[in-house]
């Protein structure tokens, strides 16, 4: 290693390619994000990825998962950014980073924390004052603990990201972009490499593309990678070609078939590529999971959520295994390269621990005290999620029928104001659901003075394709037969909370409310035989929902619509030698036995 004063990573325009060291550089990189991986498997996924070939790995840092609340920061356990930065250099791997401000990455709102939308007129990703503001504060807080990291200042830190795929959106900005760059300038100093992403398309090229950073692009196989290099030479006549994001798969969205891209294909365009000299990063090397509530959504013609397997068909599972196209990437590299000594490591061992017998404990109208113990916020009309200030999850809108309905009256809400689906019970019965861009009304019946109550699921803050805000919640008056309904309880629920303090394990059984369909709470427990191997969940019979073991949300389910089947439990949050405590909330109707199924392999593509 060259002492830090020799340390440089520059750009050399006159050979087209980078310098390390004074010396001609070609990165081959794989994208990894620590967000979608549990922190014990760190180490084991970063290792593979070396003893891939890789030189380089290309991490997002979301600033959602950091920044919780204005001025409120996490940074510690799965967060703890530096350490994961620390584990790549000292497994001996250079790191593209790509702090944002967004980062799309299918991630929760590409990245954004949902609070900036409490001032309901902020204009994002634009100079709006108000963004700029909160972009500022917290590149104040991230970039300070990147700096040292930097390969100049004796780290590992090559290249530095600013925003990501900006031409793809609409706002075109440069007065944003030239803040951004100044911001990063004056945090990380004058030397470090600063560049931009976006597709081989003319017009975002023209609008996410900045004098003083330099202009890469992205593409996947089944391009024409001289047509796609062609693309980037226009806008950066010389220096090295670089390809950021060559898709080794795509992401999966609920309700669509699961997405495969073929090995041989991959490979023999990451050949071609390294042929011309280019440097490629792999957009996914390995992908994840989108636990808890982190997974985005897309905006094509209609509102699509991404599934919580993040899978991406990438060359590691999600589980972290070596596929048939990384041992294809890897023979691809070792003819421009020479591959690290020493075997692949194997796959994770996996278990499957069988069926288990769940309960159930109480229909979520019931538990209401200990989901929102502030109890319930009195509105006229229905308020969102960002009124309230709920940032993922579920808010209950109660109220009651203001006369009688002796026949069917249509219940029904606005064009996109129910975000993202609304589980409707009257007098506690569940009546179905009513959906975003799908079904938007219901047939009723009733007597004045029931109680009507609609719990709102927000599935995601679109990442990517959309112009707009993505507010969550009710965003428009519900109304019977067109007359709008009022006097509104509203609960925001903190579901999460009351379950990582134990609940409902630790509390006393409700009386059971039988099979009724509808939003309700299951509870199980199992033990692991002296071992806790990672294992994947499937949901016989179950309709759609949410799974927590002991304490920690894996994520959403949505057996109904699939494609995916199973959920990734890893092994690193299930107990030896004292019980594992289940629970489920389920949304629309458990199956009579209530079961589920543990198996030692993942069930992503459901026919549909």
């Amino acid at each position: 290693q060259a002492s830090p004063s020799a340390r440089s990573f520059q750009l050399d325009y006159e050979h087209n390619c980078f310098l390390k060291d004074g010396v001609p550089f070609r990165y081959i990189s794989g994208s990894i994000h620590y967000a979608r991986v549990p922190r014990p498997a760190w180490r084991d996924r970063l290792l593979k990825m070396y003893m891939s070939g890789l030189s380089t790995v290309q991490v997002y840092v979301p600033w959602n998962y950091h920044e919780i609340l204005p001025g409120v920061y996490d940074f510690t356990g799965n967060r703890d950014v530096e350490a994961f930065l620390d584990l790549t250099a000292e497994l001996g791997l250079l790191v593209i980073l790509r702090p944002g401000p967004y980062i799309c990455a299918e991630w929760e709102m590409g990245g954004l924390p949902a609070w900036l939308l409490w001032k309901p007129d902020i204009i994002l990703r634009t100079s709006h004052p108000a963004y700029l503001a909160a972009v500022d504060s917290w590149l104040h807080i991230l970039l300070p603990k990147i700096k040292p990291r930097l390969y100049h200042q004796g780290g590992n830190i090559i290249s530095v990201q600013v925003e990501n795929e900006y031409g793809s959106y609409y706002a075109c900005d440069y007065g944003y972009l030239r803040h951004l760059l100044g911001s990063f300038r004056a945090l990380l100093g004058s030397e470090v490499l600063l560049f931009t992403t976006d597709s081989t398309r003319a017009e975002e090229l023209r609008c996410g593309t900045l004098q003083g950073l330099y202009a890469t692009v992205d593409f996947g196989p089944g391009s024409n990678v001289t047509e796609a290099f062609g693309a980037q030479r226009r806008v950066e006549p010389k220096g090295p070609l670089v390809n950021s994001e060559y898709y080794t798969g795509w992401l999966d969205y609920w309700g669509e078939a699961h997405a495969s891209t073929s090995a041989a294909w991959v490979a023999r365009g990451l050949e071609d590529m390294l042929q011309l000299g280019a440097s490629v990063n792999m957009y996914m090397f390995h992908g994840g999971t989108n636990f808890a509530y982190w997974s985005g959504a897309d905006y094509k013609d209609r509102y699509k959520p991404v599934t919580t397997s993040y899978d991406y068909d990438a060359p590691l599972s999600e589980a972290g295994d070596p596929t048939e196209k990384l041992f294809a990437i890897r023979t691809v590299i070792s003819k421009f390269q020479p591959l690290p000594v020493g075997p692949m490591p194997p796959a994770t061992p996996k278990y499957a621990y069988g069926w288990v017998a769940l309960r159930k404990y109480a229909d979520l109208l019931d538990v209401l005290d200990v989901l929102c113990p502030s109890g319930p916020i009195q509105s006229q009309f229905p308020l969102t999620f960002e009124a309230l200030k709920q940032a993922h999850g579920f808010v209950v809108y109660h109220t009651q029928l203001p006369w009688d309905i002796p026949d069917p009256a249509t219940l029904g809400a606005p064009p996109h104001s129910i975000c993202d689906r609304g589980y409707v019970m009257l007098q506690k019965e569940y009546q179905g659901t009513l959906e975003r861009d799908e079904q938007t009304t219901l047939h009723v019946t009733g007597r004045a003075g029931d109680t009507l109550d609609i719990l709102l699921e927000n599935m995601g803050r679109i990442s990517f394709g959309a112009n707009t805000s993505d507010f969550k919640g009710l965003l428009g008056n519900l109304s019977l037969n067109s007359r709008p309904l009022s006097n509104w309880l509203i609960y925001p629920l903190a579901i999460d909370t009351a379950v990582q303090q134990g609940w409902p394990h630790a509390a006393l059984p409700k009386s059971n409310s039988g099979g009724r369909v509808g939003p309700a709470f299951y509870t199980g427990t199992f033990e692991t035989p002296g071992i806790a191997w990672d294992t994947f969940v499937k949901f016989p019979g179950w309709s759609k929902g949410l799974l927590w073991i002991n304490g920690f949300n894996l994520g959403r389910y949505w057996t109904r619509r699939g494609p995916q089947q199973t959920l990734f439990v890893p092994g690193s949050v299930l107990h030896v030698g004292h019980p594992n405590n289940i629970t489920v909330l389920e949304l629309e109707g458990a199956p009579p036995t209530p079961l589920l199924h543990f198996l030692d392999r993942p069930l992503y593509n459901r026919t549909l």
